[in-house]
């Protein structure tokens, strides 16, 4: 059974920047997509970027372009979600998915139905 355990999250300062990260376990990630999602309190939840062993694709939402990487460590069975340059408005609870996909902006719609997700994690951007 896929699973995935999101971990470093935390209380940061506008422009600081965190790591999470996404452990795999009862699967490998060379056929799978990592995504990466938020949401915060009575806000929809956000596809915010993604990385896909099945074609090497990957995705970024707009307003974290520039300012977030993603990146994969397949010895560990892990993907990193590197983000700097934190504003207040990231502030959310972080959530990674995977599933057997390509990464597009069409596809981070389907983690909700084919996705195993994982607990979250909190992230606050505040002074």
């Amino acid at each position: 059974q896929e699973q995935v355990v999101e971990s470093g999250g935390g209380l940061v300062q506008p422009g600081g920047s965190l790591r999470l990260s996404c452990a795999a376990s009862g699967f490998t990630l060379d056929y799978y997509a990592i995504g990466w999602f938020r949401q915060a309190p009575g806000k929809e939840r956000e596809g915010v970027s993604c990385i896909s062993s099945v074609d090497g694709s990957t995705y970024y939402a707009d307003s974290v372009k520039g300012r977030f990487t993603i990146s994969r460590d397949n010895a560990k069975n892990t993907v990193y979600l590197q983000m700097n340059s934190l504003k207040p408005e990231d502030t959310a609870e972080y959530y990674c998915a995977a599933a057997r996909l390509r990464c597009t902006i069409t596809t981070m719609g389907h983690f909700d139905l084919l996705g195993a997700w994982g607990q979250g994690t909190q992230v606050t951007v505040s002074s």
